[in-house]
């Protein structure tokens, strides 16, 4: 019996592959996935994916269709970008979440298009080489090269956050964590043991300067949307909950 052909789709990608290396399938900024199946919901309702907190990851990595590429190889704008575009390929565009009420806290539920998120892009004015942005801090004068972080980079972290947690300390190096993996180097120095150094005596002012510049060059797909509360057009976070690969209609 011949092995059956599911449908894919080529979807694009928000950094449209600046950010990868030239011999990487990603350089093109487009992904091959294939449409979900019934297979791929048993990942969805995995205990023991669902507990080790890796089901979503699981579910992209089975959908890739494009040869060498797993959500690992992914930047993380890039990756939220992937599983929008499976979910809406599974199940459409239309997505019911509650988002709580600005003035009243109260729970509302709203119908979101998935379809209307765009893509934010990288900045025209900004100076990159691959995944190796440089700037200079405000009080410091320090120069400094980082990355945008990766699905690797994301599952590392994650890891050494939780070697934290066992130790019983009620403070997790959350910010600084993430600091680390990004930067590159420091004044050109890349030794890890200076960049660790840097990062645990950076200014605050620094730090926040440079955390917005990363997300200034983060490219990404927007999950906000505006909808008529009480009376008012506002703005809000698509909520990204249990139910946004498994419907509650369908479950």
């Amino acid at each position: 019996m011949a092995e059956q052909k599911f449908p894919t789709e080529i979807i694009d990608l928000p950094s449209a592959g600046k950010v990868y290396s030239k011999d990487s399938p990603l350089s093109k900024g487009k992904l091959e996935i294939q449409y979900m199946t019934a297979k791929h919901e048993d990942i969805l309702t995995s205990q023991n994916l669902i507990k080790k907190g890796v089901v979503i990851e699981t579910l992209l990595d089975a959908l890739i269709m494009t040869p060498d590429v797993t959500v690992d190889d992914l930047i993380l704008g890039d990756k939220n970008a992937v599983m929008v575009a499976a979910r809406i390929l599974a199940y459409g565009p239309e997505y019911i979440a509650q988002v709580s009420s600005p003035d009243t806290g109260d729970a509302v539920s709203f119908t979101f298009n998935l379809a209307d998120c765009p893509f934010k892009i990288i900045p025209d004015d900004v100076k990159m080489e691959g995944n190796a942005f440089t700037v200079k801090l405000p009080v410091s004068k320090t120069v400094i090269k980082f990355k945008l972080l990766t699905g690797r980079d994301e599952r590392e972290i994650s890891k050494e956050l939780a070697s934290y947690k066992k130790t019983g300390t009620n403070i997790l190096p959350e910010l600084t964590t993430g600091l680390r993996y990004s930067i590159i180097s420091v004044d050109g120095d890349d030794n890890k043991s200076t960049i660790t150094n840097f990062v645990n005596n950076l200014l605050s002012r620094d730090s926040l300067f440079l955390r917005q510049e990363m997300n200034r060059v983060s490219p990404d797909i927007e999950l906000r949307q505006e909808v008529e509360m009480e009376g008012e057009t506002v703005t809000v976070d698509i909520p990204v909950t249990v139910d946004f690969f498994w419907p509650s209609t369908l479950k």
